[in-house]
């Protein structure tokens, strides 16, 4: 059982999103602004937000903003807003996920479950920890460091950091990537181009000229393995 927020200052909306997410098996608070939703974590911290867009006074980008000053908690914004500028602000501050209103509740439990089942030694079939020259990703203490300085990352970020470190040197589409990494077989594709720009932003040395997390024109992105981490994989062939 996890600890939700839920944050909207529409009533009926909240009443019902609460209400699903309960049947679900999950222990939800609530709250009606976003004043009261950063009261309410510094009281107790969720392992999941799910946060209204607009709202009034201090809005859901704000929120956001705030929380990940200081917190990596999963958040899901909730937006009525239709244009894609609009969808990728959330995702640009470091929202993981939104859902666009009007919504199915039952398309928003699966998107909260889809986050939250995260096993500790990462998904199956892929390698707990996993290391490119000065980068280390380990899964089981969701802990990424880079040159040993810890790297403050999103769930997302991490999971699509930990999946692509994982297969070095393959290309995947972002419908791919949508489905291997968020778990959806339909999706917006803005939502994997967002979370790479961010993922260079904190991995590359200059984010405008990637050399690790690359674009394969016409395809998607790919994993580029460090000379060192390709040096030694070489040498433990020639051992083998």
């Amino acid at each position: 059982m996890a600890r939700v927020l839920v944050v909207d200052d529409d009533t009926t909306v909240r009443e019902v999103v609460v209400s699903y997410l309960r049947a679900a098996g999950h222990d939800v608070e609530e709250a009606g602004d976003g004043e009261a939703a950063l009261v309410t974590m510094r009281a107790q911290a969720a392992d999941l937000v799910v946060l209204d867009l607009m709202m009034p006074g201090i809005d859901g980008l704000e929120v956001c903003r705030r929380l990940r000053t200081t917190s990596d908690v999963p958040v899901i914004m909730l937006t009525a807003l239709g244009t894609e500028q609009d969808r990728v602000a959330g995702l640009e501050i470091g929202a993981d996920d939104y859902v666009t209103k009007p919504f199915s509740p039952r398309e928003l439990v699966l998107r909260v479950e889809s986050i939250l089942r995260r096993s500790p030694g990462g998904p199956p079939g892929l390698p707990p920890v996993v290391t490119d020259g000065d980068l280390l990703v380990d899964h089981g203490r969701r802990e990424a460091r880079l040159a040993e300085r810890p790297l403050a990352l999103t769930t997302r970020e991490f999971d699509l950091l930990h999946f692509l470190v994982a297969h070095p040197g393959v290309a995947y589409s972002r419908d791919d990537l949508l489905q291997q990494v968020w778990g959806w077989s339909i999706g917006d594709q803005s939502t994997v181009t967002v979370h790479v720009r961010r993922l260079r932003e904190k991995v590359e040395s200059d984010p405008t000229t990637p050399r690790r997390l690359v674009t394969v024109w016409g395809v998607g992105y790919r994993w580029e393995p460090t000379a060192a981490a390709v040096g030694s994989a070489s040498d433990a062939a020639e051992e083998g």
